[in-house]
């Protein structure tokens, strides 16, 4: 694989855009190629990204082709239909199965290499379908997963607590949707946990009904973008900027990507987000965290509920069931 730091973004809409000018101007990547479908699509937005040479790090902005998978060293697929207004983000699967299913062909077809982040939702669905149709090694393709959802959620206690977001250290868990699990147990504020900051705090009468707020806050988030703008980019693009780092820069970091489970949390198989260390070669480890009873439970109905899902998808012509044991 070519060592130039490339990055191949799959999909050239609205999320894959504004990844590339966040990638663009972080001055991770020496080259960045959009491939779409509509190819008209990716020649304008790597043009408008291209006139911005001047303001960015040294970089290469191009449309391109599925020949570019090969020596990509990061593949980021945001292909799919959007979540409409009220949607789940469920509800889009059986449309988006397809498109990946026909993307991830394409990446075995060119004999690419790098790591795959699947970004199109149901995130945590269409990383196991790309899994089972590639028969790849789990560590190869993951999911945007939760991080997120830990971002939203990291902000929301600092604008809570008063408390620069940095020092805040939280995980939201299980699915990147509705059954999503705030992992209370593993957060904390400069190494003090949570449940303790926040008594000697004393700033919330109410701290049981907070928490409570906070996560429907997280979890509500999307709809209540999707519902005033459309969409949810900004927020995305930053979060997979933050991936990618982690991947090109082999930082072994810590972040809640959506991963095939072999036993951790008593799971398996199913795709979903806890805390894994992310390098070079994508998923090093998954680390098992303690969790309480009611927050493991949570974790795996979150499970439940997406094993329901992939069991009722049906793509045509193929099993895509067929890889269901991991290789690697």
């Amino acid at each position: 694989m070519n060592s130039q730091r490339k990055v191949v973004i799959v999909g050239a809409g609205a999320v894959g855009a504004t990844f590339a000018y966040a990638l663009a101007q972080s001055g991770l990547a020496e080259e960045i190629v959009l491939v779409d479908r509509n190819e008209g699509l990716a020649l304008g937005q790597a043009l408008d990204l291209a006139h911005g040479y001047p303001f960015f790090p040294p970089v290469v902005i191009r449309a391109g082709t599925s020949a570019d998978y090969a020596d990509a060293q990061v593949i980021v697929i945001a292909a799919g239909a959007k979540q409409n207004p009220g949607e789940s983000r469920l509800n889009l699967l059986q449309r988006n199965a397809l498109i990946v299913r026909s993307i991830m062909h394409e990446l075995v077809a060119q004999a690419a290499q790098g790591i795959v982040i699947m970004v199109s939702n149901p995130v945590d669905v269409l990383t196991r379908v790309a899994l089972d149709v590639t028969g790849w090694p789990a560590r190869r393709i993951i999911g945007s997963g939760t991080v997120l959802d830990s971002a939203r959620f990291r902000y929301l206690l600092s604008q809570h607590c008063g408390v620069d977001v940095r020092n805040v250290h939280a995980y939201i868990i299980g699915e990147h949707g509705d059954s999503e699990v705030a992992a209370w147990s593993m957060t904390h504020i400069a190494g003090v946990p949570i449940d303790t900051y926040c008594n000697a705090c004393r700033k919330c009468a109410r701290w049981a009904e907070e928490r409570e707020a906070i996560v429907r806050a997280v979890r509500e988030s999307a709809y209540h973008i999707i519902g005033y703008k459309g969409a949810t980019h900004f927020g995305v693009g930053m979060a997979l900027v933050r991936i990618v780092e982690a991947i090109l820069r082999n930082e072994r970091s810590v972040l809640t990507v959506s991963t095939r489970l072999h036993g951790e949390y008593g799971l398996r198989d199913v795709c979903l987000s806890v805390p894994v260390i992310v390098a070079r070669e994508g998923v090093e480890r998954v680390i098992e965290g303690p969790l309480r009873d009611e927050e493991l439970a949570g974790l795996r109905a979150s499970a439940e509920l997406l094993e329901k899902a992939y069991a009722e998808l049906a793509l045509p012509g193929e099993d895509v069931k067929a890889h269901s044991t991991p290789r690697g």
